[in-house]
């Protein structure tokens, strides 16, 4: 019996005794394991829920259900307990049928429908398109790309974007360093150095070997598009490297050019639509939004009083543009230097026309420092991505990454994550997966398969406890998409290999020289394989592989 079995069942019990005097929905009786493995497999609150509702006692109306969940087929055993909540034993065969659930399910086993029907535009990275992706970035990368994937297993459908940076003065400042460097000189004040800035140049002067000789305005604007072109495939590379992909790659500079059929550009367009919503107002020769009626801590100023309009106005254009493209929600994942974007961007969605508690959320991510990285030798100033996957390798740096919250302060230890030790958690998990594909080889080699299976024959405590746990991955999921922190996979899956590693020291799979062949080595393979399986779709969600080996 599946977790969702068993709250089915609870949820057509419960509403056949409401009689209309309340109403809940099946997220009402979702079961939760109890801390405390002697107060059963599942416990639940839902007596506390709406006992009040009903005008009784919660641990009275608990009471009554009793009977009706003890004749649930697989339930051996029902108590109530404390101020009303309902512990739950299954009998063993009950419990032991998750393994086979979990390999029926296969690769979508702990995917869940809580969000079906929610469009999703995710907005992570978006660097500036005039150096190589840094320490900071990869936090981003590894965090946005993991929230994306938790959002897509509950059912929501994401679509993952990248805002190119590619308008303003830091794109001049850009051409003009490359210039400078294809021409031997000085990097120019407010420009950019670094080797990668020498080795763009050179790619310059291969496509205009006469740059020198443009007129400087002209050589300034060559030198950038090339240069931009260039480091853009860069960054993509190294996104994809590190095992992240774009649906989309969002060019700012698209929000300025102007429409041939309407003469207006999306930023044009959007302060036509703010002001017939009433939000606009002139002052002091600018043109403002009143953001302060949605409760931003100032009015936001969309053009300044020379025409120039204001990277507030950008904000403006791309957000409405997302909301005609149809996500219902549109989530940031900003810099810790960001946190000032969170009332105007919130109070630019309510004036906007939507609900800045439903159609947007603005995740701040904290700064992450990594002892023992070196500083990129291309960049100078900066930690590479390309650097770091090179010296602990992706699925080291997502893993550890995606381990904390966003608002989690990282200090992490190189040398940890290159280790092979059980003190490094990815590699604990790892060699868990590995552990489970070299006992099914090895089975095989043996003559254990999985022509029978007896799940009353996995009584043992090690194993109760691994079921247990197995049974956990669609609630974990679903939960992670929920508080979009996909750091509760991980710590998850860290315990699933502990149980893992334990049943493994007790429980055998293979015969012991000339013993037989028994139902129960059969039946173990699948809890051993649904063990490997939970564990590769774990990693799955966090962009991090599952080897067969280590």
């Amino acid at each position: 019996m599946t977790p969702e079995d068993l709250s089915s069942a609870l949820f057509d019990i419960v509403t056949a005794r409401l009689d209309g005097s309340a109403s809940i929905t099946a997220a009402d009786v979702l079961l939760e394991r109890p801390r405390n493995r002697d107060h059963g497999d599942w416990t639940s609150n839902i007596a506390m829920k709406l006992a009040k509702s009903l005008g009784t006692n919660p641990r009275a109306f608990a009471a009554e259900l009793v009977p009706e969940i003890s004749a649930i087929a697989g339930v051996s055993k029902v108590d109530v307990a404390g101020p009303g909540f309902i512990n739950i034993t299954l009998d063993t065969a009950a419990a032991g049928e998750i393994a086979r659930s979990i390999l029926v399910a296969g690769d979508s086993y702990g995917h869940n429908h809580q969000l079906d029907g929610l469009s999703v535009n995710m907005e992570f990275v978006s660097a500036n398109p005039t150096g190589p992706l840094h320490l900071g970035h990869t936090r981003w990368a590894a965090l946005g790309d993991a929230i994306a994937r938790v959002l897509s297993a509950s059912g929501a459908e994401v679509t993952t974007e990248y805002y190119i940076n590619d308008a303003g003065n830091q794109m001049d400042n850009f051409g003009a360093s490359i210039l400078a460097a294809a021409k031997g000189e000085p990097t120019p004040e407010k420009g950019y150095p670094g080797e990668y800035i020498q080795q763009l140049a050179a790619k310059v002067l291969e496509q205009v070997p006469n740059l020198a000789e443009l007129p400087h305005d002209e050589a300034v604007g060559v030198a950038r598009d090339i240069g931009y072109r260039q480091q853009l495939e860069e960054i993509k590379t190294s996104l994809e490297s590190f095992n992240v992909h774009f649906d989309v790659f969002f060019s700012e500079l698209s929000l300025h050019e102007t429409d041939p059929e309407t003469g207006l550009s999306l930023i044009d367009q959007a302060a036509v639509r703010l002001r017939e919503q009433g939000h606009v107002y002139e002052k002091d020769d600018a043109v403002w939004v009143k953001t302060t009626d949605f409760g931003d801590d100032k009015d936001r100023v969309l053009t300044r009083g020379n025409g120039i309009t204001t990277y507030f106005a950008a904000d403006a254009a791309y957000y409405l543009n997302k909301k005609d493209r149809g996500f219902t929600e549109k989530i940031y994942l900003l810099g810790a230097d960001h946190h000032g974007y969170v009332g105007r961007l919130k109070a630019l969605a309510a004036a906007a026309g939507d609900d800045p508690d439903v159609n947007i959320s603005v995740l701040i991510g904290q700064l992450v420092n990594l002892n023992g990285a070196k500083l990129s030798k291309r960049a100078g100033n900066i930690i590479e991505l390309d650097d770091l996957v090179a010296w602990v390798g992706a699925d080291a740096l997502r893993y550890w990454l995606a381990r904390y919250p966003a608002d989690s302060p990282l200090s992490l230890d190189g040398e940890v994550l290159r280790s092979r030790t059980n003190d490094n958690p990815v590699f604990y998990v790892q060699y868990a997966h590995s552990r489970t594909r070299s006992v099914a080889k090895n089975a095989a080699a043996a003559g254990v398969d999985r022509s029978v299976f007896e799940p009353s024959l996995l009584s043992h405590e090690a194993e109760t406890e691994l079921l247990g746990s197995l049974q956990e991955l669609p609630r974990i999921v679903a939960q992670s998409a929920e508080l979009r922190e996909p750091h509760r996979v991980a710590r998850y899956l860290e315990e699933v290999a502990g149980h893992y590693h334990r049943w493994y020291s007790v429980c055998r799979v293979l015969p012991l020289g000339d013993e037989p062949v028994t139902d129960l080595h059969r039946t173990r393979l699948w809890l051993n394989d649904a063990t490997g399986q939970v564990i590769r779709n774990g990693l799955e969600l966090l962009g991090v592989s599952a080897p067969d080996r280590m």
